[in-house]
């Protein structure tokens, strides 16, 4: 214990201790995850205050220790701010509309103006400081928040983060400006004018010299590929270096620069997502826990607050956020939102965080405000953070316009209507499957398909997901080329609508967002076309040859999402082969009986309009079973294919199955006398013919006959579609 590496890693186990057993007690009241890292420090801040535990301060963090420690904290928080830049898209400025500039600069200029007015620098700096430190946001402090309340993607979600990048860059010009100003209060007007001149010099250089590097770099990186590490790291050194020149030359904060070289690269694949994939883990997981809980380890509330310095600072912390949510619920309104989305995006607007907790840090030991102030600030963060994730949970609910629409079926569409289609798309690989599933939908003239095709992409690399509409991409830029994450999936639907002029309409999207809320981005967009069905990729795929291909466990985690939630019918595809151009299909529809049985047979029945596909009906039913009223159904259903059985290109063919070991063995002898397999998911629901099999199933979401024919054990080529129709709930 007498060298500081021991002492450094005692310091970080202890602080990791403490950290996670508060996040242990508190995440189960829903607290946002950082509160655990200031409790931490709070409780280490306090202990270590008492004459009991002083001896243990002295062993734990004895004497020039702490600056150890602070200083790789402090490196965390440096990179922390650099990825916070690297994650935002400063172009989105120009694409913003005027709701969330008018929403952020309602907020940011009327509580200080409202509470300012009277005030006097440097008499009240401390209150001047309490003000516009309330006043002003972070982009990562509002992202977190979504992403902890899975609202990233939602309307309310984009314009929180729309109206926090105009605020925050607004706020760091300012803050800069402002900076300089108290930096040369004591020094001469020319030494002012010069720290602002470097500031801009710097500012030019990194938009004229380091973005056009930076794409360069990725420029010169094969597509699908990852930067080399050696221009990771070269870039990672150079945010470093930044900061020290705004430090050093500029006299303006360390964290500044590195902010500013952030905003240079360029956002997403490939270079933004490979820094913050780099830096993520040992800046979020490792550095900034390390970071909070040092800065609140200062603010001991053990030994109480001053009554009247309290009170006037917790006056002018509540009068700030009154006004604010005030100022920014007005012109919400005004743009017609819901009194109640406008209170919650007030709230969130109002949300603080570990930027604010650095913030706060760096004017106590810069002598702006007083130790009393720092430690009712402190305060302040945890209580403004938990109030304001508990009460936007409660008032706002993406799902609740959802609530009155007339969910829609294949069954439900008019025998001459269009069928509106949304298609999920993860890979390359996955529109081959969709041309397959479009085949069988036999677009015609009288009855064309209209398909919405969306590319899914991971969000990594940037704070605000995008929702990209290629076709009014292309309107607004005039031409026909475009360069997109998507430039192959969008070729591909505009080709196959060119090879069938009439019959198939495409339109293609691109929507990047967290995996946890892609869901969100699907619904959405089935709710705004009237789609019918929607197309899902199964999570696991097969080569024609039964080699295996991927196992991709966020694909199933979406499968599962939109399952619950889709305003529409569903099929989840499993893929194998494709179909040959010249060939016919052999089309099969295993029926059992219910919902989504019915809804699985108008989507076959429709296919059988192309007279290259010929469809088999097998009519799975138990002897000495006594009808019901869904059997009724299902009979009237199949009444019409039973009179015309074995017709033109459409056979219907009772099975006797009484148990699952007899509609196992069936589908075994079958398997690989047909290329397409159409089966309902009837998810939960109980019936001889599958008795026993369900024990055995390996993956829900495909149902148990699904299930069964996507088995590695059936060695088959086929593909299959897995049908659920979604119904209204009573």
């Amino acid at each position: 214990m007498k060298s500081y590496m021991p002492i450094f890693e005692l310091q970080i186990m202890v602080i990791y201790v403490v950290t996670l057993i508060c996040q242990f007690i508190l995440k189960h009241l829903d607290f946002p995850i950082f509160i655990s890292q200031m409790w931490g420090g709070l409780i280490l801040g306090s202990l270590l205050q008492q004459e009991t535990t002083f001896k243990y301060k002295k062993m734990i963090f004895p004497y020039g220790s702490h600056s150890i420690l602070e200083t790789i904290a402090t490196i965390g928080y440096v990179f922390f701010m650099f990825l916070t830049g690297v994650e935002m898209d400063i172009s989105m400025i120009k694409r913003t509309g005027v709701k969330p500039w008018t929403i952020a600069l309602f907020g940011l200029i009327t509580p200080p103006a409202f509470c300012l007015q009277r005030l006097k620098y440097p008499k009240h700096l401390d209150i001047i400081a309490v003000v516009l430190t309330h006043t002003s946001l972070s982009t990562a402090v509002i992202a977190s928040l979504l992403k902890e309340l899975q609202i990233t993607n939602s309307e309310l979600g984009r314009l929180a983060l729309s109206s926090v990048l105009v605020s925050e860059v607004v706020c760091t010009i300012v803050g800069s400006f402002c900076t300089a100003l108290t930096t040369a209060y004591n020094e001469s007007i020319p030494e002012l004018g010069l720290n602002i001149l470097v500031l801009i010099a710097f500012c030019i250089v990194v938009k004229l010299v380091c973005r056009p590097a930076m794409y360069w770099i990725v420029k010169r990186t094969p597509a699908g590929r990852v930067v080399k590490d050696g221009y990771i790291y070269l870039i990672i050194s150079m945010a470093l270096v930044s900061g020290w020149v705004t430090h050093t030359l500029i006299h303006q904060n360390f964290t500044l620069g590195a902010f500013i070289f952030g905003l240079a690269v360029p956002e997403g694949s490939p270079l933004g997502s490979a820094l913050v994939k780099k830096l993520n883990f040992l800046c979020t997981c490792l550095l900034m826990p390390i970071f909070v809980t040092c800065c609140v380890m200062d603010a001991n509330i053990s030994l109480g607050f001053p009554l009247a310095t309290t009170l006037l600072i917790v006056f002018y912390i509540v009068v700030t956020h009154l006004i604010k949510t005030i100022a920014c619920i007005v012109p919400a309104l005004y743009y017609k939102m819901p009194f109640q989305d406008a209170l919650a995006l007030a709230l969130i607007l109002n949300t603080q965080g570990v930027v604010e907790v650095g913030m706060y840090y760096k004017l106590l030991y810069g002598k702006y405000i007083e130790r009393t102030t720092f430690e009712i600030l402190m305060v302040s963060v945890m209580i403004i953070a938990s109030m304001v994730k508990w009460f936007v949970k409660y008032l706002y609910d993406s799902s609740r316009k959802y609530v009155s629409y007339q969910k829609r079926s294949i069954m439900s569409l008019t025998p001459h209507s269009e069928l509106r289609m949304v298609a999920c798309i993860h890979k390359q690989s996955h529109t081959l499957g969709i041309k397959d599933v479009l085949e069988l939908c036999c677009p015609t003239l009288e009855q064309p398909v209209i398909v919405e095709a969306i590319h899914l992409i991971e969000l990594v690399g940037m704070s605000s997901p995008i929702f990209i509409s290629h076709r009014l991409q292309r309107m607004a830029s005039g031409t026909q080329t475009h360069k997109s994450y998507s430039d192959q999936v969008v070729l591909t639907f505009d080709l196959y609508e060119q090879e069938n002029p009439g019959t198939v309409k495409t339109e293609t999207y691109t929507a990047i967002s967290p995996p946890s809320q892609m869901h969100e981005d699907v619904r959405q967009l089935s709710f705004d076309k009237d789609a019918s069905i929607i197309i899902l990729q199964f999570h696991q795929r097969w080569f024609a040859n039964g080699g295996f291909d991927y196992d991709d466990k966020n694909i199933r985690s979406f499968n599962s999402k939109v399952l619950q939630i889709a305003p529409c019918s569903i099929g989840i595809l499993v893929s194998r082969a494709n179909f040959n151009s010249d060939s016919n299909i052999r089309l099969a529809l295993v029926f059992v009986g219910g919902k989504d049985d019915r809804e699985a047979f108008f989507l076959a029945k429709r296919a059988t309009r192309n007279h290259r596909i010929n469809l088999v009906v097998y009519h799975l039913v138990p002897t000495g079973h006594m009808p019901d009223m869904e059997d009724m159904i299902d009979n009237e259903a199949l009444a019409d294919i039973k009179e015309h059985s074995s017709l033109g290109n459409v056979s219907y063919k009772k099975i006797i199955a009484n148990d699952g070991p007899d509609t196992s063995s069936f589908l075994r002898n079958i398997v690989n006398a047909h290329d397409f397999f159409i089966v309902g998911r009837r998810h939960g629901i109980i019936s001889p013919q599958t008795q026993g099999l369900e024990d055995w199933s390996e993956f829900f979401e495909l149902g148990v006959i699904g299930d069964l024919l996507a088995s590695k054990d059936f060695e088959s080529r086929a593909s299959i579609l897995v049908v659920q129709q979604q119904v209204k709930d009573d």
